[in-house]
């Protein structure tokens, strides 16, 4: 696999996130699959599995519609993809107790995807939970 199909699978992988792609977790991800979530919503790392990944994005894609996701910068090497992702979206549904604001929230992320067989084995990802939150309404300015 040439590292242009790997940072297209990624891509794949981060559209996911969004309303309206038709990828499948299973045609992306390893069984085995894992995802270092830095910070998580609960605080910490938490490592998701496949099935606790796909929830994730459920109940994000449940709570905000008209997503968008923007590819700021990609790099392969190895069995190793590196990706600085944008998402914007519009919250509609009540998220982690927060009721629904109507407001379009932009974030951003960097995440490495480590891939084994062609499939994506383990991500990292580091994202600006801070921003996100401060742009929902849920806490103040520091």
């Amino acid at each position: 696999m040439s590292p242009d199909e790997r940072k297209e699978i990624v891509r794949r992988m981060i559209a996911m996130w969004t309303t309206g792609t038709s990828a499948k977790p299973a045609d992306i991800l390893a069984e085995t699959y894992r995802n270092h979530q830095a910070p998580s919503l609960e605080g910490g790392t938490k490592i998701l599995d496949r099935a606790g990944f796909e929830q994730l994005m459920a109940s994000i894609k449940a709570a905000f519609t008209a997503s968008d996701v923007k590819i700021m910068a990609q790099v392969a090497e190895g069995d190793l993809v590196a990706t600085h992702w944008q998402v914007t979206a519009t919250q509609t549904g009540e998220f982690i107790g927060i009721a629904p604001t109507g407001k379009q929230v932009t974030w951003t992320g960097m995440q490495i995807d480590r891939f084994d067989g062609g499939k994506i084995a383990e991500t990292w990802i580091n994202w600006d939970m801070y921003g996100f939150l401060y742009a929902l309404g849920a806490v103040g300015k520091p």
